[in-house]
Parts: structure tokens; C-alpha cells; sequence
């Protein structure tokens, strides 16, 4: 069974299009899919590269609407980007991406091609019943690679011991390792538009493809 999550009252107050797309699947996590990486290079880049210059960054599907449902939670998003913006920024610098795992890799992807913000949660660190909500005044969590996270006002994902991640950058309890059995995806979305629907279908295709991701169930979650 998946896990239960509901987004808050207020969150869909202030932004009526949040919705989340669920995928929670088995999997053994892997270094690296070099096919993946050939994929990512050849074809995603050359899109991105495409859509920066044709609209600018802030301007892409998806994440011009993230933007917007940041400055409703009352969080500049100048300042603490969407992680799918932050993400394009880089392939348009030059700057390419990390490696880090199949999973988180592939999380990457989804985040890239799609515009959404799109965040991986290792199921054995988390508890059953989780909640989409705006980031509560003084909020911080310890981020992957970073010190204290200011999470006030950011979209975040929570269960019963607190904040585990959020659609600009997630935190170290719930993080992907090699030690992941079962891991639930999520993808942010912000927008009102059909685009969610394929993002999952497309994450799902990929995980299973270049994570090898088993027994996988998909679900939004509005």
C-alpha cells in the first residue's frame, strides 16, 4: 500500500492547482545507468537549451507557475528557487548535473523535462501519513549537502516528526542511498494544465527503465 498523503487547507486557499503525482515503488538502488546519461546529454539538454532560449528560465512551462505559487505563500522565488529551475539554470550554464544514485538521477530527469519540481523519499524514514503544506514560521530542516534550510513559507512535504523535504530542496532524514528498498517519488505541481498526467507516466516509464523500479503504484493526489 502507499503512502497517505493529503494536501493543506490553506496551501489550496492560496494556490487552488497544487496537486501531487505519487509514485511509490521496490527498487535496489545503482550507481549509475549509463544509458540514462546518454538520453539526458543527447536529447533533454538540447530541449532545455531550446526553451531557455526561446522563453527564459523563468518563463518555462511549470516553473513560471511555481514561481507564481511561491510568491503566494509569501517566499521570493528569486531567492529560493524551485529545484526544477534551479536544476535548467545549471544545464544552461554549462555547468551540467551531479551524479548521484539511479534514483535521484532519474528524479532529475523528470524534474527536467517536465518543469515540476520533483523530490525522492527513502519509505523506511518516513511515516505513513504525510502532508503537502506551507512551511510554518521559523521552520529550518538539514538540507542534503547544505546547513539549515529556511523552509517558512516553502511548499513542504511533512509527516508526524516534522518537515522531511520540499519542492526546493529536501532534507537529509528521508534521503536516497544504496540502502533504499522502497522509495516514494513525488512530483509538485503548480499548474493547472494536463501536464502532471504525463510527467507520471513518463517518471514511470523511467524509473522502471533506468532505476529498475518493481511493484510501482501511481496516484495524484489534488
Amino acid at each position: 500500500m502507499g503512502k497517505h498523503l493529503v494536501i493543506e487547507a490553506e496551501m489550496k486557499e492560496k494556490w487552488p492547482a497544487v496537486r501531487v503525482g505519487c509514485l511509490q515503488y521496490k527498487v535496489t538502488v545503482g550507481e549509475k545507468n549509463e544509458e540514462m546519461w546518454t538520453y539526458l546529454k543527447k536529447e533533454v539538454f538540447r530541449k532545455v537549451k531550446d526553451a531557455i532560449f526561446d522563453c527564459g528560465v523563468t518563463e518555462i512551462p511549470n516553473i513560471r507557475e511555481s514561481r507564481a505559487a511561491y510568491r503566494a505563500f509569501g517566499k521570493d522565488p528569486s531567492r529560493y528557487r524551485v529545484s526544477s529551475e534551479a536544476l535548467i539554470r545549471r544545464i544552461g550554464q554549462g555547468k551540467g548535473l551531479y551524479e548521484v544514485n539511479t534514483v535521484v538521477d532519474v528524479n532529475n530527469l523528470i524534474s527536467i523535462e517536465s518543469g515540476f519540481s520533483v523530490g525522492s523519499y527513502d519509505t523506511a524514514r518516513i511515516g505513513d501519513e504525510l502532508i503537502f503544506r506551507i512551511g510554518r514560521e521559523k521552520e529550518t530542516y538539514k538540507g542534503i549537502g547544505k546547513a539549515e534550510v529556511n523552509i517558512e513559507h516553502l511548499p513542504v512535504l511533512a509527516d508526524a516528526r516534522g518537515a522531511i523535504g520540499s519542492s526546493t530542496s529536501d532534507s537529509e532524514r528521508a534521503m536516497i542511498t544504496g540502502e533504499a528498498r522502497e522509495v516514494l517519488t513525488l512530483i509538485y505541481s503548480f499548474s493547472d494544465n494536463s501536464d502532471l498526467e504525463k510527467a507520471l507516466e513518463r517518471g514511470r516509464t523511467y524509473l522502471e527503465r533506468y532505476a529498475g523500479a518493481s511493484d510501482t503504484e501511481s496516484w495524484i493526489v489534488s
